[in-house]
């Protein structure tokens, strides 16, 4: 064994026992829709005397963490987004509603003195005229008060707890104990209380939360007039249930939020949900990743085998990259981490076929020496298709939100994971099979010995694909046109995500006629409401903003028409946010695109980097008209699906432009037109068992993924058909058409 072999075998050895270590002792961290639970975003707003700056947000988010922290949530999140936005994920409660009023109260706690009553509320809260320090607001029976200014604020409390009278049964209550100032306040306002006599109003304090009375207590007989009392504690006592009690001692521990907040967006996930999502998707890997290595082997045999070790290491060290760096794995960024394993057997099977070719090529060929001149020669290709999508996943990490970013995320990692099993370990399992005697003497056995039947097809009738360049391109025209028309006539169907509004998915008991659905939710007033049924015992309901009241009405009337539904999901999402979601998506796709012509124009030319852009341009517009005339919802996960067909599309094009770089410096005086056809045959083999792989993972996740992951295998599945015919029937003519309107370049022969 050499030197350098050595060198990457103790580097593969280092970090698979790294990655085994972390896999088995660090946990991975599950997303709510992988687990259950309650995601709100809140958003601070200014007020008259307060900017929802960050500062006010940060101190938000801590009176924030104290009332989650007291609400007992197992595990919560907290972090602030951007400058006044805070997501909190409560894994576990599937209670939205209670969950935002405890968290959006802004909690201001006052004491006031009772100046006696009005003849109304007159507008709750607005200061009288002739007593600017005074304000009229109704007390627990309704009966309006005259209140003086506050004498004391929720600042002056030293603790309240929740608590319950058994000796007087009296019931629920909350105490509170007052310290410093408080102390003396509270004795200064409870002794001019009592100065006035027994049954008068002013001899009443009034306890107001958030600009309502929440308790306004006379003062006990035995406190003179002017002594007060001086303990420093009271009671708040009122028609409290046990929750309720425990709220508002959590509410006046916590104190009150420095700014307003408003909830932007909410999700609940049932745990149900989480946990047939988390089976679904590894049913998927599992037989997609045992399909595909079964088809490897099938091709490439001996090395295919090697490969498809690679790819367990591959699951294994990505698997641990995510739980060392934190990450929290979601739906989409599981269907991420599926989808990469067709990306680790894209690597392999660029070098396989490289490795194909030196083989045929040599008078005295190598198993060995084949195999060091495929990754020799397949290794540009390799970096530059996966930096493309690098990209894309860059792009979602830092212009989306939510479960778009987590599969950002994840395709990441699991690019470059895949990069390390392909270059490193498969290579390193490769050249040690490729080594042994018995396998020398048995080349047949590796795999890269045989052209591969696709391969022998193409030499045998060595067609003149791009004889007409513009057939090619009006094909594509009108296909273009074809599915493009689907989004004039149809129009797309943008998700809640984009527009506002409401998601509710209920779990039924058997498959429902979603007509049925929709009549009745129209007699209860929602005439346009979305039903649409999801797998065979499922439905979804999307609607416009609705109040809490108004989904109730939703679920019984779903309830009503299905015999008994459960909601498994329930997504709110504002207008505002929708807005700023679409205007982030359409940045993210024009960034997209500029990214890689950007980048293709500096590893190629102009002319090739034009023509991989406008092809994968049609591939998005394909791709939307397709979705437009199936009716299919165009969400987050779809723009997941959209920004990876983007890199899948760029793959191809980059591969088949490398390969027509590398024959035109061999030939620089031949044809360019019989160059990018002579590429377009010699990638094909790759273009086919590459497509093959990755269809295979696709395919389950479609399958066998639930329907959450099926629109997004779809979109893919679609992707990868429309992007690999795209590389072949647009960027190459387009590539020879802009060729031709080119002066050559005289300093150098490069295409």
């Amino acid at each position: 064994m050499n030197r350098s072999l050595r060198v990457r075998a103790l580097l593969a050895l280092a970090v698979l026992a790294v990655s085994l270590y972390i896999a088995v002792t660090v946990p991975v961290r599950l997303g709510l829709d992988l687990r259950g639970g309650t995601q709100i975003v809140l958003e601070t707003r200014s007020t008259a005397t307060a900017e929802a700056d960050s500062e006010a947000t940060d101190r938000s988010l801590e009176v924030l963490r104290g009332r989650i922290d007291a609400l007992g949530v197992a595990e919560p999140t907290l972090v602030r987004s951007g400058e006044n936005r805070i997501v909190v994920e409560l894994p576990g409660v599937q209670d939205p509603k209670k969950a935002a009023d405890v968290l959006g109260r802004t909690a201001q706690l006052t004491f006031h003195q009772v100046l006696g009553t009005a003849d109304s509320a007159d507008d709750s809260a607005r200061p009288l005229p002739k007593r600017p320090r005074e304000r009229v607001l109704p007390d627990e029976s309704g009966t309006p008060l005259r209140l003086g200014a506050a004498a004391l604020t929720g600042e002056h409390v030293k603790e309240a707890a929740a608590r319950f009278d058994q000796q007087g049964a009296t019931g629920w209550h909350v105490t509170v104990d007052f310290e410093g100032t408080g102390r003396d306040g509270w004795a200064r306002l409870t002794g001019e209380a009592a100065c006035h006599p027994a049954g008068d109003p002013a001899r009443r304090v009034a306890i107001v939360l958030d600009d309502k009375v929440i308790s306004s207590p006379q003062v006990d007989p035995s406190v003179g007039c002017g002594a007060g009392i001086r303990d420093g504690a009271t009671q708040i006592t009122g028609s409290f249930g046990p929750e309720e009690a425990r709220e508002l001692s959590l509410l006046v521990n916590a104190g009150a939020l420095p700014v307003p907040v408003e909830t932007v967006e909410q999700r609940t996930v049932g745990p149900t949900l989480g946990a047939q999502a988390i089976a679904a998707s590894a049913w998927a890997a599992a037989i997609g990743t045992a399909l595909t290595s079964l088809f490897i082997i099938a091709v490439y045999r001996l090395l295919g085998g090697l490969a498809a070790l690679a790819l367990a290491c591959y699951g294994l060290v990505s698997y641990a990259a995510l739980a060392a760096l934190g990450a929290t794995l979601t739906l989409p960024g599981l269907a991420g981490f599926v989808l990469a394993i067709g990306m680790a057997v894209d690597a392999n099977v660029l070098v396989f076929e490289r490795a194909r070719e030196e083989y045929a090529a040599r008078r005295r060929p190598s198993t060995r020496s084949a195999l060091a001149a495929g990754f020799r020669n397949a290794f540009s290709a390799i970096t530059d298709s996966n930096i493309t999508t690098l990209i894309a996943a860059a792009l979602l990490f830092f212009l989306a939100s939510g479960p778009v970013r987590g599969f950002g995320v994840t395709l990441g990692i699991g690019v470059l994971a895949a990069v390390f099993s392909a270059l490193v370990i498969s290579r390193l399992l490769a050249e040690f099979a490729a080594s042994r005697p018995s396998v020398r003497r048995r080349p047949r056995l590796t795999g890269i010995a045989t052209t591969g039947a696709v391969r022998d097809r193409l030499v045998r009738r060595n067609p003149q694909l791009m004889r007409r360049p513009l057939r090619w391109l009006a094909a594509s025209a009108a296909v273009l046109v074809l599915a493009g028309s689907g989004i004039a006539v149809r129009g797309i169907d943008l998700g809640v995500e984009f527009t506002g509004g409401r998601l509710i998915e209920y779990a039924t008991a058997g498959p429902v006629d979603p007509d049925r659905v929709r009549t009745a939710l129209a007699d209860a007033g929602l005439p346009r409401a979305v039903v649409q049924s999801s797998g065979d015992s499922g439905l979804t309901v999307r609607t416009g903003t609705l109040t809490d009241a108004e989904a109730a009405e939703v679920g019984g009337a779903v309830d009503d028409v299905a015999g008994g539904a459960d909601k498994v999901r329930d997504e709110l999402i504002g207008p505002s946010l929708g807005k700023e979601l679409r205007q982030g998506a359409l940045i993210a796709l024009a960034v997209a695109l500029g990214a890689q012509l950007v980048y293709l124009t500096v590893r190629f030319r102009w002319v090739f980097g034009t023509a991989a852009v406008v092809a994968l341009a049609q591939d998005v517009v394909i791709l939307l008209g397709v979705f437009a005339w199936l009716g299919k919802p165009v969400d987050g996960v779809f723009l997941a699906a959209l920004l990876t067909v983007v890199g899948y599309s760029v793959n191809d094009s980059v591969v088949l432009f490398d390969r027509v770089r590398e024959l035109a410096r061999k030939a620089s005086r031949a044809p360019f037109a019989g160059i990018v056809n002579q590429a377009i045959l010699q990638t094909l083999p790759r273009t086919v068992n590459t497509g093959m792989g990755a269809a295979f993972i696709l395919t389950a996740l479609a399958v066998l993924g639930g329907s959450s992951l099926t629109d997004f295998a779809l979109a893919l599945l679609i992707g990868l058909a429309v992007g690999t015919c795209s590389s072949v029937c647009t960027a190459a003519p387009l590539a020879i058409r802009l060729h031709r309107r080119t002066p050559p370049r005289k300093p150098s022969h490069r295409p």
